[in-house]
């Protein structure tokens, strides 16, 4: 009898888990077991090891094997574990010598080719972090696990090579690389991520809306949720498309936290060559199920829009068509950056540290603005139109604000309008001074300010006070909305380079926070 081990990652959400995959050759009827909780793709793995190992001249031994994942009670799911099994099974009967300590990552081909898998980035984070360096991939994931700092990356083609480094005599193998996988196309841009609709747009394309753009600035800048309510036409989707192109580019843990999300969603079909240094700009439509929103599952937690959104913007377009408890569940992770997801086998928690763009028309007809005369629609119908808008996520969001439509003169006009370079020069600027002031605290943008700090840590001159206080009075705020009323105030300072908010600051951030139900 013989035993040998290999490692490999499994994940449950976003979160990764160490695998000691445990191979024993024992008497008794030829077999092939797998134990440890596998998914019916894990399951599968027997054939494909059994092919794999046949097909490239070191066939498993005609005698019981039983492959254990452990930690047994952690479920695993997917084909990533296929190289680790195999590894470990040979080096069990003794064909092979493998290096202590590796974590082996690919799928297998019959034919004993390497296939990547998705969330080598995480993977190889988690396996540098617990002390294990060496890790095995398929050569479409070379790029993405070399991202890794300290990583000490074997990328394959073919089972054959990873035998070889694991002492075997090359004399023997078979390795066929005839029938290579075709390389997935896909439109990239310049930084070599693949290009999306909104990198497209430019604010120059936009005309008038010069209140809509100094919003969308505002919340460029301080990482501020925005709310449009308009008639059809107005602009409002062009607006939010174009809030990617003025965003600060993801600084280096962010942008790693993106790449792994993306990943692990994605990585197998689209492996990854680069960090993402754009934000992540997600629009789910309207019909969206609560768990394509949030994340979750039966057995297995899979990330939802707004994990996808990590570090970036998640944008509802037809808010008021989207069912009231997926915009409710919205709560938790507008406020903490995070969601914890509770099931029957587990727990999870995934990250959503997004910028929530929402956008609507005022009514059912959509015509509802101005003097309301060309709206067909009852009071009534206005009313249940915004019902499913909870009064708890509208005072979650920072900026509201009512769009009306851009006049015949400014459409046709031949005025110049800002491009996003321009007003991306400002936003960074002005973010620089907001992360000079909160570096102390550990916070990025003023969105991210909890209010202790925004009221006790930070200065306010008398008039600002007054300000506050007459505004909070006036309009009968909430403790939430008069916080989010002073981060807009600090935003607004910073990109008008004041020390402190005036009482102009605060002035500007009521203006930018209208009731949009009064329509």
């Amino acid at each position: 009898m013989s035993l040998a081990r290999s490692y490999a990652v499994a994940f449950q959400g976003v979160h990764a888990s160490l695998v000691e995959v445990e191979a024993d050759l024992g008497n008794g009827i030829p077999g092939f077991v797998i134990l440890g909780l596998p998914d019916a793709s894990l399951n599968e793995a027997r054939e494909r090891v059994k092919a794999a190992a046949r097909n490239s001249g070191m066939p498993l031994a005609n005698r019981k094997l039983t492959v254990n994942l452990s930690p047994a009670t952690l479920p695993k799911f997917g084909s990533a574990f296929d190289l680790a099994i195999l590894v470990a099974a040979l080096a069990a009967d003794r064909q092979l010598l493998p290096p202590a300590r590796t974590v082996y990552l690919a799928e297998l081909g019959l034919d004993g080719m390497l296939r990547a898998v998705p969330g080598v980035l995480p993977a190889v984070q988690l396996a540098v972090a617990m002390g294990l360096p060496q890790v095995v991939v398929a050569k479409a994931n070379e790029a993405e696990a070399k991202l890794v700092p300290g990583a000490q990356v074997l990328a394959a083609e073919h089972v054959g090579q990873v035998f070889i480094h694991c002492g075997a005599d090359p004399e023997i193998l078979s390795i066929n690389l005839r029938h290579k996988t075709p390389a997935k196309r896909s439109i990239r841009n310049n930084a070599g991520e693949p290009a999306t609709a909104h990198e497209n747009r430019d604010l120059e394309i936009v005309n008038g809306q010069e209140q809509a753009r100094l919003a969308l600035e505002i919340a460029a800048v301080g990482g501020h949720h925005l709310m449009m309510v308009g008639p059809a036409g107005a602009g409002k989707t062009l607006l939010a498309s174009c809030l990617p192109t003025i965003l600060p580019p993801l600084n280096d843990q962010q942008a790693l936290e993106a790449t792994a999300v993306r990943s692990l969603i994605n990585g197998a079909d689209d492996p990854i060559s680069s960090l993402q240094r754009v934000p992540a700009f997600i629009a789910p439509h309207h019909t969206a199920s609560l768990t394509a929103l949030i994340g979750g599952g039966t057995r297995r937690i899979l990330p939802g829009a707004i994990t996808r959104a990590h570090h970036g913007v998640l944008f509802l377009d037809e808010v008021a068509h989207f069912n009231s408890g997926v915009l409710d569940a919205l709560r938790q992770p507008i406020e903490d950056g995070f969601i914890n997801l509770d099931r029957t086998l587990g727990h999870a928690r995934l990250p959503a540290r997004f910028q929530l763009i929402m956008a609507s028309n005022p009514c059912p007809c959509g015509r509802n603005y101005g003097s309301g005369a060309g709206c067909s629609c009852t009071p009534m119908a206005r009313r249940r139109y915004f019902a499913r808008l909870s009064g708890p996520i509208l005072d979650r969001t920072d900026l509201q604000l009512r769009i009306n439509p851009v006049s015949g003169v400014q459409l046709t006009g031949n005025n110049t309008n800002e491009s996003s370079a321009k007003v991306k020069s400002r936003v960074l600027a002005a973010r620089t001074r907001s992360t000079a002031r909160l570096a102390r605290f550990g916070i990025s943008c003023n969105s991210q300010v909890p209010g202790n700090i925004l009221r006790q840590e930070l200065p306010y001159p008398t008039a600002t006070q007054r300000a506050i206080t007459h505004a909070a009075d006036r309009l009968a705020l909430s403790a939430r909305a008069v916080d989010r009323v002073l981060r807009v105030a600090w935003t607004i300072a910073d990109r008008q380079a004041h020390e402190v908010p005036t009482a102009a600051d605060i002035d500007v951030a009521v203006q930018l926070r209208q009731r949009l139900t009064d329509y």
